[in-house]
């Protein structure tokens, strides 16, 4: 867990040009600019099967080995009646232990706020043992976009915001946690995931 933090952008809509993953896009090189490596995973075309205890499959080895390579995460959702993506939640699903001591922001695309799909999403990363920024970037399609692109400078702000505090206490955490696995203290959450 050393060199640069490695951030997976995960995005959870079908729409190949949706609100939600242009944002995740404008995020990823936000982060790029302080320095972190980036990744995009449509889960679109992931091919992600349904989750299933045991199972196995060539794509999820794929999407396994991205989640694996991340030091932390951005989560992309349209707000579907108040909830993630099925293809998100699905994804959540699939992995715990992966989750552990790595940050996540989050980006809704929702005619609402979107507080309760964040929520639901920090709710699911809390219990992988998961850190989350505590604000995300919410935006609505109409009011925020003019002929696909983004117009609203605060919301412009806010990415900038998430990226910056994403790759600093993204940075802060890995750190903590590598050395908290490395070391012997047993009265950290860590200890439970080092190696026998």
């Amino acid at each position: 867990m050393t060199g640069e933090l490695k951030v997976l952008g995960v995005a959870g809509s079908m729409r190949e040009n949706s609100y939600s993953l242009k944002v995740l896009r404008m995020a990823l090189e936000e982060v790029q600019k302080r320095g972190a490596q980036t990744r995009l995973l449509a889960l679109r075309e992931a091919d992600l099967p349904m989750y299933a205890p045991n199972a196995s499959s060539p794509a999820l080895e794929k999407v396994t080995k991205e989640v694996e390579w991340a030091d932390a995460f951005i989560l992309a959702s349209p707000d579907y009646h108040g909830s993630m993506s099925g293809l998100l939640k699905n994804f959540l699903d699939h992995f715990y232990e992966e989750f552990a001591g790595k940050l996540f922001g989050y980006v809704v695309a929702s005619h609402e706020k979107g507080l309760t799909v964040m929520d639901q999403m920090r709710t699911a990363v809390r219990q992988c043992y998961g850190w989350s920024l505590p604000y995300g970037v919410s935006i609505s399609g109409v009011q925020d976009f003019t002929d696909g692109r983004l117009t609203n400078e605060r919301i412009e702000k806010r990415i900038r915001t998430m990226a910056r505090d994403l790759v600093v206490y993204g940075n802060m955490i890995k750190t903590q946690f590598a050395q908290d696995l490395a070391g012997a203290e047993e009265e950290t959450f860590a200890a439970r995931y080092r190696q026998a």
